[in-house]
């Protein structure tokens, strides 16, 4: 985890809740990667990802592994 934050554009997860409970951003990290935050909490941990291990997330929320 990582507390610091560069100027990035961060994006709110598309099924967040209208209530903004339970929901993430995700933001483009310079270069290369991903970052990852709690939306109530933008001043708190950051979490960053490498292009591959973002890959892995993104394949595994596909094929259901987190259900």
């Amino acid at each position: 985890m990582d507390h610091t934050q560069p100027d990035l554009t961060w994006r709110k997860a598309s099924l967040s809740s209208a209530e903004g409970q339970n929901c993430v951003e995700v933001a483009a990290l310079p270069g290369e990667g991903q970052a990852v935050r709690d939306s109530k909490n933008s001043g708190g941990p950051v979490l960053r990802f490498t292009p591959g291990q973002w890959n892995s997330f993104i394949r595994g929320v596909k094929d259901g592994e987190f259900d």
